[in-house]
């Protein structure tokens, strides 16, 4: 019979063996596991007696997250504290970060297998343990990217108090350039960078419409410019830098951003908003009729006192799109305030109100998720808003806004020309400062324009010139906040710098003019070469993709409303109200909200469009 125990004769080869097998595995593991800095990483890093004639943390030297601190003598060195790296530039991985770079795939890969493979999502769409684990691993993952808390605002270069504390800056995912370089790209690219007007005309002119080819409608181009100016609130008496937002999803672009304006827009009655009649449909009320409310009409524009509406948002009147959506606001919150004034006849106007206004934070939330960012990423895994997900996580629910997520939403080239209402063209200056063409053809028909009406590519040389005094103030306050070059953000969200013209732009006539313009790849600008990246799957370039998407998941998962102690019923009216948040879609806002019977409300044109 065979023995389990070793024979006498083999126990020292047993022995050395086990022993030599666990050497090997203590090692490993130690090496593996290893926690804390390595020798090499501890700050500050020994530096050698190297001599600049300029700042050396101008350059950006310092890799993987590294904070470049400056020396007497114009020298330098890496913190690489917590990134994973050590070596002069942390450039030098762990073992457990060289692992893990090795095990992940790169942003392309996973960008290119969530817009392709779409029977395989198919196949996981359909299985809601898969699904839910997919969902929670976006919201963790897009998180993580960005700072919890934030460390840098849009006045200093360095880390302050200001970063958390100060609601009043815009924060910063990299710190402003210093002041004393170079050039102003640090060292990349010419003394001067080119002449604002020169690189409108060469980079963003659209000398030809180029349409969106995923079928996009001026519907989806009107929500992202509604859904966005409740947090992109710069205060531009104060400078670029300077944030009036609140840092999130507060729906203060139908309600009001101040305690004034809010009240001033209330009924006091049953919870509603004041509203007005006009052509049997209802419409938010007229600015003469409310106190404590300002717009943004501009003196130079004739526009008579009944043609002045008093709105959530100073310009929401100035242009018809954002004006109807303002009115399906206006309308559904009314809507939902009927709704739980029939479950709780009790309720007083007060509880009313602000109980509608959190069920609308949560369907803007759940829409733009589910529909608005589904469409926009063009993504075939399917995209929910649960909460219920990063509960129990390390998901930290706070949020503030990014002075470079302001300037990366700048989508004016979305913008077509014309639009054709019930056989009426109008062209773009024919609807500005005006919503004449509302109330001539109705809101449904004006609705119905916006989603049979194609948006436009989101690309470089497709800026109606319009539009070019806004995107020059876009290009003059990113130099003004000294703004990091295109590939430094590349970098910071994980993908690869570019290395010449031609792969960032695909096109060997476009990338000899951006090189003539700026010379060095890394001295490209943050919002040029955004729109200049070669087309993706997605509605935007790749980088933005990347760099959005983190920005956006945070700031939507990260409402109040999302938290735990928040998200159930009782917050939300009972079961009734909770249900109107997990039944919202797009569809459903407009057909409640529609005098007559809706048909294809959704992001993209009818199939058969010309």
């Amino acid at each position: 019979m065979l023995s389990l125990v070793p024979k006498l004769g083999d126990a020292t080869m047993w022995s050395g063996r086990v022993i030599q097998g666990m050497t090997g595995f203590i090692v490993l593991t130690a090496v593996f596991f290893a926690s804390g800095p390595r020798k090499d990483a501890n700050f500050p890093v020994k530096t050698q007696p190297v001599t600049y004639d300029y700042n050396p943390c101008c350059a950006s030297p310092c890799q993987n997250e590294g904070i470049c601190f400056s020396l007497p003598s114009n020298n330098y060195t890496c913190d690489c504290t917590m990134t994973g790296f050590y070596g002069r530039h942390c450039d030098i991985p762990e073992w457990r970060t060289w692992l893990a770079v090795k095990l992940k795939p790169s942003p392309d890969t996973i960008h290119n297998l969530l817009t392709g493979y779409s029977w395989v999502w198919a196949v996981v769409n359909r299985i809601p343990f898969l699904q839910k684990a997919i969902m929670r691993y976006v919201y963790i993952s897009r998180g993580d990217i960005v700072d919890q808390p934030i460390r840098y605002e849009s006045m200093h270069e360095f880390i302050t108090l200001d970063a958390h504390f100060n609601n009043s800056l815009y924060a910063r995912t990299l710190p402003p350039l210093p002041e004393d370089c170079p050039t102003p790209m640090g060292i990349a690219g010419p003394k001067e960078l080119p002449d604002v007007e020169i690189l409108m005309e060469k980079v963003f002119l659209r000398r030809e419409f180029i349409p969106e080819p995923h079928d996009t409608n001026l519907l989806f181009q009107y929500y992202a410019q509604h859904f966005t100016h409740q947090f992109f609130r710069t205060d531009f008496k104060r400078g670029p830098g300077i944030t009036k937002g609140n840092g999130g999803v507060d729906v203060s672009n139908i309600y009001g951003f101040t305690e004034q304006e809010r009240n001033a827009l209330r009924s006091n009655v049953d919870g509603k908003l004041k509203t007005q009649i006009i052509n049997g449909e209802e419409f938010p009320p007229y600015l003469k009729d409310v106190e404590g409310i300002s717009m943004d009409y501009p003196p130079h524009v004739p526009i008579p006192e009944h043609g002045k509406f008093a709105l959530g948002h100073p310009f929401f009147a100035l242009l018809p799109g954002l004006f109807a959506y303002a009115t399906i606001w206006v309308r559904e919150h009314n809507r939902i305030c009927d709704v739980l004034k029939s479950e709780n006849p009790h309720w007083s106007d007060e509880q009313l109100y602000h109980t509608a206004r959190l069920i609308v934070v949560g369907e803007t939330i759940k829409i733009t998720i589910e529909t608005y960012v589904q469409h926009l990423s063009q993504y075939n895994f399917k995209l929910t808003f649960d909460p219920q997900l990063v509960h129990g996580t390390h998901f930290q629910f706070n949020n503030k806004i990014h002075a470079e997520f302001n300037h990366l939403y700048h989508w004016h080239p979305l913008v077509s020309d014309n639009v054709e209402v019930n056989g009426t063209n109008y062209k773009l200056m024919d609807m500005a400062y005006s919503t004449s063409a509302i109330f001539k053809h109705g809101l449904d028909e004006f609705i119905h324009a916006l989603v049979n009406t194609r948006a436009g590519a989101l690309s470089a040389r497709n800026h109606n010139p319009v539009l070019f005094p806004v995107l020059k103030k876009v290009i003059e306050h990113g130099r003004e906040l000294r703004f990091q070059g295109f590939n430094a953000y590349r970098k910071r969200f994980q993908m690869q710098p570019y290395t010449n013209f031609e792969d960032l732009t695909g096109d060997t006539e476009f990338a000899k003019i951006l090189e003539d313009l700026y010379g060095d790849i890394d001295a490209v600008e943050f919002y040029v070469g955004l729109l200049a990246e070669k087309p993706s799957p997605s509605l935007t370039p790749l980088t933005m993709v990347n760099i959005g998407g983190p920005w956006s998941v945070k700031g939507l998962i990260a409402n109040p409303i999302c938290s735990p102690k928040w998200w159930k019923p009782s917050t939300f009216g009972g079961q009734v109200g909770f249900n109107i948040i997990n039944t919202a879609s797009l569809e459903k806002l407009f057909c409640l909200n529609m005098k007559t019977p809706c048909q294809n409300i959704k992001f993209t044109v009818p199939e058969g469009t010309p």
